[in-house]
């Protein structure tokens, strides 16, 4: 896992003020809706707000106790989340979990490829862990299913498995695939070409999964969402990992806000993607670009070098994907 590089001079914030202007950004009303950031209110009866997020290296590079209230401040607006790109050292991690309310429990794996545990943290008023929890890991005897048109190369299994978990909410019973597919290198024209194989076959292996339990009469539930980092460039039929994604079936609503997941403001790495049972139970999606208020003193629209490596290495590089779910 990689670090981030660290801003120089170090810059330093007032946890409290940065929370503020947060919550004030969430809930400002602007005159055109599409620069409203509305997160819906939890606890609301028959719905389940539900969020991914990759906190970049988090534990790879050590963030302060201001940094780790700020990113608690964000996941606690949430029911469900599922956490991408923890560090195999949990310090961080469980520094962001002290600063939840009480009433939220948590659950994480072990180390995969890259050094990454990926975790949820749920709210206990609203949602109970379910009897389900796992990874996916295509065995060898059925890798020779996942292939796809243009690809020679044989399908090697994940470099990180997802990590599954069910939960109960109302009765309801959506089983989560936490994913993080590969990036890999891309200096050279053959390693950007092989990585790009690589995830377009994970991306199948998750959409070919997902269609198979959701149609297999021994399935725990047939509500499965797939989330989290697939490295995805951008939401478009014809673009090859959406198309791997979504070939088997797996539904990607439109996010109301229509704002990128990276801080750059240029890709949609980030997803959530349902079997189509769920597609018309989503009554809000959205993308919540933290980067639009925070540490706004320091902000340049000349020179924004400096502020966004103040962000990406505080807080982390992938903004807040989140929906809202009826049961």
């Amino acid at each position: 896992m990689r670090a981030l590089t660290k801003p120089s001079p170090a810059h330093t914030y007032n946890s409290t003020s940065e929370i503020n202007k947060l919550r004030a950004y969430r809930d400002a009303i602007h005159i055109d809706p599409k620069d409203n950031r509305k997160i819906p209110v939890v606890e609301q009866p028959g719905h389940v707000l539900i969020a991914s997020w990759n906190i970049a290296n988090l534990g790879a590079h050590k963030r302060r106790p201001s940094d780790l209230k700020v990113i608690a401040e964000i996941l606690s607006w949430f029911e469900l989340v599922a956490v991408q790109e923890i560090a195999d050292d949990l310090t961080d991690f469980l520094g962001v979990m002290t600063n939840l309310p009480p009433h939220f429990a948590w659950i994480f794996s072990d180390r995969a490829g890259n050094d990454e545990r990926s975790a949820y943290v749920y709210d206990t008023r609203r949602i109970t862990l379910g009897p389900e929890i796992g990874e996916i890991a295509i065995v060898e005897s059925d890798r020779k299913h996942i292939k796809l048109p243009g690809i020679a190369r044989k399908y090697t299994g994940f470099n990180r498995n997802p990590y599954i978990a069910g939960f109960e909410s109302e009765g309801q019973t959506p089983l989560l695939a936490n994913c993080h597919l590969l990036f890999g290198p891309s200096k050279t024209s053959a390693e950007k070409k092989a990585s790009m194989e690589k995830r377009r076959l994970e991306a199948y292996a998750i959409s070919r999964w997902c269609n198979l339990r959701r149609s297999d009469k021994h399935a725990w539930t047939r509500n499965i969402i797939a989330m989290g980092d697939f490295n995805l460039p951008k939401v478009l039929p014809g673009e090859l990992i959406f198309d791997a994604l979504t070939k088997r079936g797996l539904k990607i609503p439109p996010h109301g806000t229509k704002i990128p997941t990276n801080v750059s403001n240029n890709k949609d790495y980030d997803q959530i993607a349902v079997t189509p049972n769920l597609n018309s139970k989503i009554s809000d999606f959205g993308v919540f670009d933290f980067d639009g208020a925070i540490f706004s003193n320091i902000f340049d629209s000349q020179k924004p070098n400096y502020w966004r490596r103040c962000a990406k290495h505080y807080i982390p590089d992938h903004r807040l994907l989140w929906m809202r779910l009826k049961l």
